[in-house]
């Protein structure tokens, strides 16, 4: 007895339920939305396909080939790192600069293309990374060929092919129901609508759906981009680059930026050629210097480069990021809900006991599990395990099925045992089959309480479609299953404690087992597990006993949906881990799904971030990989808005005063090299364990408002003193030398400030920043091509002493903001 026997001999025949005898239907069919008479259905193979048949579908085109793309192409990445609004403006200004100054002014051009090169080359790594990690873990479909079965590629899939569904497959094209065993498919990412759907034969079933129980075959009657679900998918399994408070703030900011600059920069040409009237080249020289440095280009790039970085390397851990928001979520998140089954246990279990209850023959009992065993062709782990210890040797005949359902707890079949006997058996919870007050129950709850999970099988008294089925199951024995634990389990855990992380272990099996569980791993609270059948349905109660306690049995799906919402109501940011199609309705509403590599295809296709080795270990760094990337972009976002910040007064202050701008584009490309850009890149890659805080553009503007107010008024002041100092030929040159000089040592505070705590790397970094200023100043062929010279000793002494005056001002700011304006 086989159940793929009984499914094809109880399935609709060519010609028969589901066909117009002796009619081909066309297989794009639709139902009529005004009349919902459902038309005939296609002609159904249960052998599905022959070569010639596929082949022939193969030359007229009818194959799935939505293309499934992890990443933007090349072509998009090329563009969209070069066709920037802020690079439109720097290459015209660049432009503009090879015309009327030496090329040293038009330095910050080969800056751009530098860090425009820089960026597609990381993206296309990243695309790289995600390309190859979207083919390891792309699902492939079971296909029903000359009478075999065989998995695809879900590209290779034509028209009319039979594909095979079992629990948490992925409806991966439209098509009808040919053969059905208790087919239940989840519509929900479609409809909206959380119950799932029993399906027959001819029913039609979408692309996007999955199967939550039972089994069956269909036939593909839409393929490509005609499938329902072709352009959704499509368009989710994207590289992004939207969607997220970080990108979302930077381009506010930028967007403020652009509206300060286009009148001031109006305003700096009109002063510089009043001011210049003879000598225009000089005039535009300076004017483009002033313009330059109020574009913050640079922190855009460096955003997409993190990202990227980021990919690369939590590939490189066999982690594939499928949207690349989900490493600023993680950054995020402070409460983990972790599925026991499949990522605190491994997906294997033992059978380490069989105990018959109430005189039940043992090796009866025996017969009867491996007769269930054999009854499902798609077992879970716990029948897996006593298919393993009890081999099926009875020769019964299967009558019908159901199959295991996570919302139930229980499987069943109706056996005709060839002696004449008929009974129907049920697998499942004890606690969900048995009263209250069954007696057994106490005996259930010792083995509960060492961790081990017990299933009990028991005869039920009445037939299985019986929606009751479950009342008056008489107890016939208990099996005792034994979990095995990940070994690196208890480290992880303890790593989410050490961070402040909340790890809440949610679970369908029974409380009492989960919290055993949880506490040989060491899980704080553990041993006050809840029954969630206990739990409150209001959203505001049920949020403070999740914040109160960190273990949970006993979890319908829809629970495991509302425990999100509910911690999310607390203002919680929640990641969710799982396998198994009960977990896909709490992913998809997590702020960041993790769905492990062996799991289901539908949780993969939800999830944010699939851990392709199943090593639950990675979790650890994934998390850390998020808070290093975000920590580190609002930590150098600082500096790139000072700089903004000091430009745009600059300007306004040498527009107000009608003098010649300071600078010229050379010393302020010398200045954004060495006090920003080379030391932003270290920073941006270097170790943050802190976790991301909310109101990215108010921490970052609430410290580059004032620093870059500072360093702009010190660099005028010093500006001004040098020109009532020095006169005659060649002062035009001092005077900026002074200028830059109190520019430099004040931006180097703020890069001080921002680099802390210190290590020796960073100490180091931020030594070779003024090392190299150093160097500039007292080689002379460097003094020439940057046209800095200090002039005498008064003036560069009283620039220094601005300069830390300037940075005591900007300490004692940034600590007054740490007070004022705590983020």
């Amino acid at each position: 007895m086989t159940q793929r026997a009984k499914i094809e001999s109880d399935g609709p025949e060519p010609g028969g339920a589901g066909a117009v005898a002796g009619i081909a239907i066309d297989a794009g069919a639709e139902l009529d939305p005004v009349h919902p008479v459902r038309p005939p259905a296609p002609r159904f193979k249960p052998g599905g396909l022959s070569t010639a048949e596929v082949a022939e579908r193969v030359a007229r085109g009818a194959v799935n080939d939505v293309p499934v793309r992890s990443s933007r192409s090349t072509a998009e990445i090329v563009r969209a790192n070069v066709l920037t609004r802020f690079n439109a403006i720097i290459g015209v200004l660049w432009v503009i600069m090879l015309f009327v100054a030496p090329i040293q002014d038009g330095l910050f051009g080969f800056v751009i293309i530098a860090n425009t090169g820089i960026g597609i080359i990381q993206e296309l790594r990243a695309k790289k990374t995600l390309d190859g990690l979207a083919v390891i873990g792309e699902a492939k479909p079971s296909v029903r060929r000359d009478g075999r079965t065989a998995e695809i590629s879900t590209s290779e899939i034509v028209l009319d092919d039979v594909i095979e569904l079992g629990p948490g497959d992925k409806v991966v094209v439209d098509g009808t129901v040919g053969e059905a065993d208790g087919l239940e498919i989840d519509e929900s990412l479609l409809t909206g609508e959380a119950d799932p759907v029993l399906k027959k034969p001819g029913d039609p079933v979408m692309s996007g759906s999955f199967v939550v129980a039972g089994g069956g075959a269909f036939t593909a009657t839409k393929v490509g981009r005609e499938a329902y679900a072709a352009q959704l998918a499509e368009e989710a399994s994207r590289f992004t680059l939207v969607h997220s408070e970080l990108r979302t703030g930077i381009s506010t900011i930028l967007k403020y930026v652009t509206w300060m600059m286009v009148p001031t920069s109006i305003g700096l040409v009109v002063s510089q050629l009043i001011v210049k009237d003879d000598n225009l080249k000089e005039a535009i020289a300076r004017t483009v210097g002033g313009i330059v440095p109020m574009i913050p280009e640079g922190l855009v790039l460096l955003t997409s480069v993190a990202f990227a970085i980021g990919v690369i390397r939590l590939g490189r851990k066999q982690c594939l990021v499928q949207e690349l928001p989900a490493i600023e979520g993680l950054a995020r998140v402070d409460v983990v809900c972790l599925d026991k089954t499949g990522t605190l246990t491994e997906g294997g279990m033992d059978v380490t006991e069989c105990r018959p209850l109430g005189g039940a023959d043992a090796p009866y009992v025996e017969k009867v599990l491996g007769a269930l065993g054999e009854s499902d062709p798609r077992p879970n782990a716990s029948l897996q395990a006593i298919i393993d210890a009890y081999p099926d040797s009875a020769e019964w005949r299967c009558t019908e099925s159901l199959p295991f359902s996570s919302a139930r707890k229980y499987s069943g079949a109706s056996f005709s045992e060839g002696d004449g006997e008929n009974n129907t058996w049920l697998l499942g919870a004890p606690d969900v089959l048995l009263p209250a007050e069954d007696p057994a129950l106490e005996e259930i709850n010792a083995l509960n309480e060492q961790g081990l999970r017990v299933l009990l099988l028991g005869r039920a008294a009445r037939e299985l479609d019986d929606p009751d089925v479950a009342r008056g199951v008489r107890p016939t024995a208990l099996i005792v299953l034994e979990q095995r634990l990940r070994p690196d389990a208890a480290d992880t855990l303890r790593y989410f404690d050490d961070q402040d992380v909340q790890a809440k272990v949610i679970s369908g099996d029974n409380a009492v087992s989960v919290g055993a569980v949880a506490g040989k791993l060491g899980l704080p609270g553990a041993q006050n597990a809840v029954d969630a059948r206990k739990l409150p349905t209001e959203q505001a109660e049920m949020a403070e006993v999740l914040d109160g306690n960190s273990v949970f049995g006993r979890v319908t799906p829809q629970q495991k949906r509302d425990m999100v919402a509910a911690l999310q109501s607390k203002g919680h940011t929640v990641a969710m881990t799982g396998d198994g199609v009960n977990d896909v309705l709490a992913l998809k509403d997590a702020d960041i799904g993790v769905s492990m590599g062996s799991g289901s295809e539908a949780t993969r296709a939800v999830a944010q971030i699939v851990l392709l080795d199943n090593s639950f270990s990675a979790l650890p760094s994934v998390v850390a990989e998020g808070r290093r990337v975000i920590g580190n972009i609002t930590r150098v976002a600082t500096l790139f808005l000072v700089k903004t910040v000091y430009s745009v007064l600059l300007a306004i202050l040498v527009v107000c005063s009608q003098v010649e701008y300071p600078f010229l584009p050379r010393h302020l490309t010398l200045l954004s090299t060495l006090t920003i850009g080379v030391p932003a890149f270290f920073l941006a890659l270097a170790p943050n364990k802190e976790r991301a805080k909310p109101h990215f553009v108010k921490r970052v503007m609430r410290y580059a408002i004032p620093g870059g107010a500072i360093a702009a008024s010190a660099t005028f002041v010093t500006y001004l003193l040098a020109r009532h100092h020095y006169s005659g030929p060649g002062a035009l040159e001092a005077e900026t030398s002074a200028a830059t000089l109190t520019l430099f040592l004040t931006s180097m505070w703020v890069l001080a400030i921002i680099a802390r705590p210190y290590t020796w790397w960073r100490v180091a970094l931020v030594g070779a920043m003024g090392l190299a200023f150093v160097i500039v100043l007292v080689v002379p062929w460097l003094q020439d091509f940057f046209q800095l010279k200090l002039e005498g000793a008064a003036l560069p002494w009283t620039a220094v002493a601005v300069a830390a005056a300037a940075a005591a001002l900007i300490e004692t700011a940034f600590r007054w903001v740490d007070r004022r304006f705590p983020a």
